[in-house]
């Protein structure tokens, strides 16, 4: 069945994974979702992504990260901010900082999809994706 907004399919499935404490998950694979993950991983929210290729549809693997005691959780929430209902954007200067600085904004902008910090230095605004503290 085709998910009508597959980001916030994505974020779904990354904090449900979490909250069971869950080693990793797969999701069927789009360009947009593997650079939400990219960004994901070079942030430090999850060890790793893979995508695995199949006939029909490709699927990533995505491999969470935990802190060494106890599994502590890496990612505490996210929030999916623009929606296909209401799209939300922001012009450079008015990028949004996430619980000052601790977390990071997912920005969609002509020049790919990157955090809010490195929108504000290229000077561009975007689509206001998603929220991950």
């Amino acid at each position: 069945m085709p998910v009508s907004d597959p980001i916030a399919d994505l974020l779904t499935r990354v904090r449900n994974a979490n909250r069971a404490k869950h080693e990793s998950f797969e999701v069927s694979a789009s360009k947009l979702k593997i650079e939400v993950l990219r960004i994901l991983h070079e942030e430090g929210f999850i060890r790793s992504y893979e995508v695995i290729k199949q006939p029909v549809q490709d699927k990533v693997k995505v491999t969470l990260k935990y802190g060494a005691r106890n599994k502590e959780k890496v990612i505490t929430d996210l929030k999916r901010v623009s929606k296909p209902g209401l799209r939300i954007y922001r012009p450079h200067d008015q990028m949004p900082s996430v619980l000052r600085g601790l977390g990071i904004a997912i920005v969609s902008t002509s020049q790919g999809v990157m955090t809010a910090r490195q929108a504000r230095r290229l000077g561009i605004g975007g689509e206001v994706l998603a929220y991950v503290w």
